[in-house]
């Protein structure tokens, strides 16, 4: 008889010792048999699917030959640094950006968040008393888990990063509200809406209050990556709370930066990054940007404007992606459920819209389960990736991406995981 049938669902802290071999014993064998299985599966990054993609083949055709005037403005050419206001016009709305507070540049909003770093760092931002590297010490408050891009971007150049809970209504504001008394602090990475990798939702409550801080530096800057702005997973359609309208009210019109993109809307190798403020950081933005380049790509902007037409066909485009994305969402949760549910071993969020799964595995059992995975064919991102510098204080965290694998290794992806982690808390119980 197995252990299952004498004693019911397996909860793994309440089994005597013999028990617990037992179960170690079975996890193993299940193990060892996935390993035989040569899988080859991935799902480390949020990266859209083939079929995902496809939804967007139309852009391949577009503008055409005969349609490259956008209004009296000849697309071929140089100049143009704000971007067409043709897509403007039409993300400002998604965006709840005045369209001449918004910038639409190249492919990757990651590129914006860096370049607005490296000209901080190099010039000091429009109220910088110097600039940023003149400081003594720069450091950003990094709400995890949370998104490793952005992370990356201060690691690279020298910023150094204190972590704050990301809880579902937005950052440990007890936390925040202390940090913020230290000069050095000149900025927050946040993911207002489904945010990178937990699916929480920044609340009104919490803007207002980000937007209102006393800080110490008066160059204090939110660096909202509004990534996920319409990826909805469910029937609520999550409105993104006005940092830039909260911010102004609040006397701090410059505080917030607004980013994202189409990436994961169109194109993710051939899409349209924004970037939105108050007038005068658009200003100082353009002031820098003009140096580097002479215009971005406008027939990519132009052919996205034609494509998308109207806020309402981006919604419309956005509901096709939720048809591909939802069921695999549901499978994760449904897998974690039936294999790590009843063990009590385990907790996953189940996000309302966005690109991943936040999964918490027993303490000191994340980088375990991570290698368990690797060797049996499952790439997974890294443990502790979803942390500063790549250190999950707890080692618990793994990041799941559902989105670019098809249902089907989907699911035998999570069936997978779901053996290694049950194992690598069988080893923790022994030991």
């Amino acid at each position: 008889m197995s252990l299952r049938d004498r004693l019911g669902p397996v909860t793994i802290d309440t089994l005597s010792r013999a028990d617990l071999q037992e179960f170690h014993d079975h996890q193993r064998q299940a193990y060892d048999a996935l390993k035989q299985a040569g899988l080859a599966l991935d799902i480390t990054r949020g990266k859209p699917s083939a079929e995902q993609l496809d939804l967007s083949t139309e852009l391949l055709t577009l503008p055409g030959a005969d349609r490259y005037r956008a209004g009296t403005v000849d697309v071929r050419n140089y100049g143009g640094n704000t971007g067409l206001p043709e897509l403007r016009s039409i993300f400002a709305e998604l965006l709840n950006v005045p369209v001449e507070q918004l910038i639409a540049g190249d492919n990757a909003s990651l590129s914006l968040m860096h370049d607005t770093i490296l000209w901080s760092l190099v010039h000091g931002t429009p109220d910088s008393p110097r600039p940023w590297a003149a400081e003594e010490k720069v450091t950003f408050i990094c709400p995890a888990p949370g998104y490793d891009r952005h992370f990356s971007i201060c690691e690279h150049y020298g910023i150094d990063m204190v972590t704050v809970d990301m809880l579902d209504d937005g950052p440990d504001m007890a936390a925040v509200r202390e940090l913020v008394k230290d000069p050095s602090v000149k900025g927050i990475w946040l993911v207002p809406t489904y945010s990178n990798p937990t699916g929480a939702v920044i609340s009104e409550a919490i803007a207002a209050e980000l937007a209102a801080l006393e800080t110490a530096a008066p160059d204090f800057r939110i660096f909202w990556d509004n990534a996920y702005a319409v990826h909805h997973l469910t029937d609520e359609q999550v409105k993104t709370a006005d940092i830039l309208g909260l911010c102004a009210s609040s006397g701090h019109p410059d505080r917030p930066l607004i980013f994202a993109s189409t990436s994961k809307i169109t194109l993710a190798g051939a899409g349209v990054s924004f970037f939105g403020s108050s007038p005068a950081n658009v200003a100082w933005y353009l002031g820098h940007a003009a140096v580097r380049a002479i215009g971005p790509d406008k027939v990519n902007q132009w052919r996205h404007a034609l494509f998308l037409r109207d806020a309402e066909g981006v919604l419309a485009h956005m509901e096709r992606h939720r048809e591909i994305l939802a069921p695999k969402f549901a499978a994760v949760d449904e897998i974690l459920n039936e294999r790590l549910g009843e063990h009590d071993v385990a907790s996953w969020t189940q996000p309302r819209g966005g690109y991943f799964v936040s999964l918490e595995v027993p303490e000191g059992t994340a980088a375990r389960v991570v290698q368990l995975a690797k060797e049996a064919g499952i790439a997974l991102t890294p443990a502790g990736a979803a942390f500063p510098y790549g250190k999950d204080p707890r080692d618990h965290h793994i990041r799941i991406a559902p989105s670019f694998p098809s249902l089907e290794e989907l699911r035998a992806a999570m069936d997978g995981l779901c053996t290694c982690v049950l194992l690598a808390a069988a080893e923790k119980a022994l030991a």
